[in-house]
């Protein structure tokens, strides 16, 4: 047996196979008896019918049936031998099978590819270096007393922006005439939205339930042509705004019962409130930059050791991602959802997220990272304090479920963040560059 393996890319290969007649013969003739066991021809028993009469009827298929079941049989052994671990089932790509003749045949299979890592240390990344703010507690704070807030009636409109009105709106065309066949459009504005326009703010102060007042805004966004490039677009707003009603926004006092209630009793001060703000908030940028790091990390050493991943294994993992994408979408009530367009978007991510799997899988074994019984016991038993479930029933769970793969994760991103340059910058720099 004479072959070849042709290396595609680096995750696929083609196997070119001449084999002699005289070493197919006998695998050829046992296909066939195989298959002659199982054909029934009327006159004859199952199994039973003369060799003559099935040529006559079937002429070479048996023979290009069993040429088929042979090709397997020799690739799968060829694959052994040179320890190419296909992933799947490979695909036969040209058969040439003579009865009697040597045999000629291709498959293409796919394989996981030699990875030799390189470049995944001495790195420099930069993160950014989070903050909280004094204004953001205020934020916060803010939050609380109108989330706690009460209204009442009010006769006229106050400075503070403490303010609700019930509207009446209607646009206007360039005569300052409302336009044709258009009803008012009936709202509910807080003046204390940060989101409010400011002109609505500043035309309301004064005003009495049954005034109107008059305000107007530029629309600019950037929008595609029919040539399909981006335009700006400019757009003119005058709008007129009749007040039917006003509620003054009554902000509760920032004393001990409040503080107790939104902190469920955490917390008695407004010292050790703006204590658990300013706590809860770097908890949370220091998440965002965990995963920031984590993400540059992976993006790098993806960048220094880019390769093909093998498309079977993007493939499972898109139609996972296209599949959440699309149950995600008709939770939030898309009326049109077009599958192509996940997936051509989410291809990308999928690569990346097989390249990533392998890449970090050769650093564990470079590295020698293991998950030993001892850590897994020392997790169930921090667990059982917490959980009150007895420590040998976390300890099995654990080893059936992947605790292992996620010790492994964190020893892998251990590693790396203290084997790369970690520089945390102003986050505004960082977005500059």
């Amino acid at each position: 047996m004479d072959f070849t393996v042709n290396e595609i890319s680096s995750s696929e290969k083609e196997v070119e196979i001449n084999l002699k007649y005289d070493e197919i013969k006998s695998d050829i003739e046992s296909e066939i008896s195989k298959q002659i066991r199982d054909i029934q021809i009327p006159g004859f028993r199952k199994g039973k019918v003369p060799k003559h009469i099935i040529k006559q009827r079937y002429g070479n298929a048996l023979e290009y049936e069993a040429s088929e079941k042979v090709a397997n049989k020799h690739i799968w052994e060829i694959a052994k031998e040179k320890n190419l671990n296909p992933i799947g089932q490979p695909v036969m790509t040209d058969l040439d099978f003579h009865p009697g003749q040597d045999f000629k045949f291709k498959v293409k299979f796919e394989t996981v590819p030699e990875i030799k890592v390189k470049d995944y240390t001495g790195r420099t990344i930069e993160v950014p270096d989070f903050v909280v703010k004094d204004d953001e507690i205020e934020k916060e704070i803010d939050y609380i007393l109108r989330a706690n807030s009460t209204t009442e009636e009010a006769e006229i409109v106050g400075d503070n922006n403490l303010f609700i009105i019930d509207v009446e709106m209607n646009r206007l065309n360039e005569k300052g005439e409302p336009f044709e066949n258009t009803t008012p459009e009936k709202l509910q504005i807080d003046l204390s939205n940060e989101n409010v326009h400011p002109d609505i703010k500043e035309k309301a102060k004064g005003k009495n339930a049954g005034d109107k007042f008059n305000f107007s805004f530029d629309d600019e966004r950037n929008v595609p042509s029919k040539e399909g490039k981006n335009e700006d677009i400019k757009e003119h707003f005058d709008y007129e705004v009749s007040i039917n009603g006003i509620k003054r926004i009554v902000r509760p006092e920032l004393n001990e019962e409040l503080i107790k209630k939104v902190t469920k009793d955490k917390v008695t001060t407004e010292e050790d409130l703006r204590k658990e703000i300013h706590h809860d908030l770097q908890h949370y940028y220091d998440h965002r930059v965990e995963d920031f790091t984590r993400n540059k990390l992976i993006s790098i050493i993806i960048k220094h050791n880019d390769f093909t991943p093998p498309s079977s294994l993007v493939t499972n993992i898109l139609n996972e991602m296209v599949k959440s994408e699309e149950e995600r979408l008709k939770k939030q009530g898309a009326q049109k959802i077009n599958p192509e367009e996940i997936r051509k978007y989410l291809e990308p991510a999928a690569q990346n997220d097989v390249k990533w799997y392998l890449l970090k899988n050769e650093i564990q074994k470079i590295e020698k990272f293991e998950v030993s019984e001892r850590e897994l016991e020392e997790m169930a038993s921090k667990d059982a304090e917490k959980t009150g479930l007895p420590v040998e029933k976390l300890l099995n769970y654990y080893k059936s479920s992947n605790q292992n793969e996620k010790l492994l994760d964190k020893k892998l991103f251990d590693f790396l963040k203290e084997k790369n340059n970690i520089i945390k910058v102003n986050p505004d720099q960082l977005s500059r560059t």
